[in-house]
């Protein structure tokens, strides 16, 4: 089991910028992806970011390429993503993910299913 704590979500103006952290605990050592997904009111949860645990290999969804990083501290299992100019569309839960070897598959790396564990999400506000 891998238990994930998201945090840094917070309302905050249009143009603003806001981290994000994602503190990994338990069974780490079975990571092979992290990912950061989002879902906003009435809305279906979609990819944001993902990085490929070894090798540092990224990915964005093409709303936020350029104003987002995705980034991890592996010392401290921590993952993060800064988010650069904001946007009121930006507005949505949050939510960390973690892919394991064995049943994560690179190639699908944008879909929810890819991931078998989950936080339980941050609030992140822009106001327009």
């Amino acid at each position: 089991q891998v238990q994930l704590v998201e945090s840094g979500g917070q309302l905050v103006q249009t143009g603003g910028s806001l981290r994000l952290s994602c503190v990994a605990s338990g069974r780490t050592f079975t990571t092979y992806a992290m990912g950061w997904f989002r879902q906003a009111p009435g809305k279906e949860r979609e990819f944001v970011s993902a990085i490929m645990y070894s090798g540092g290999t990224t990915y964005y969804a093409e709303s936020v390429k350029g104003r987002f990083t995705i980034s991890t501290d592996n010392a401290k299992n921590t993952l993060y993503l800064q988010m650069n100019s904001l946007k009121p569309e930006d507005t949505a839960v949050y939510y960390c993910a973690v892919g394991t070897y064995g049943t994560f598959r690179r190639g699908a790396y944008y879909l929810g299913t890819a991931y078998d564990y989950w936080g339980q999400g941050t609030q992140v506000t822009v106001s327009s």
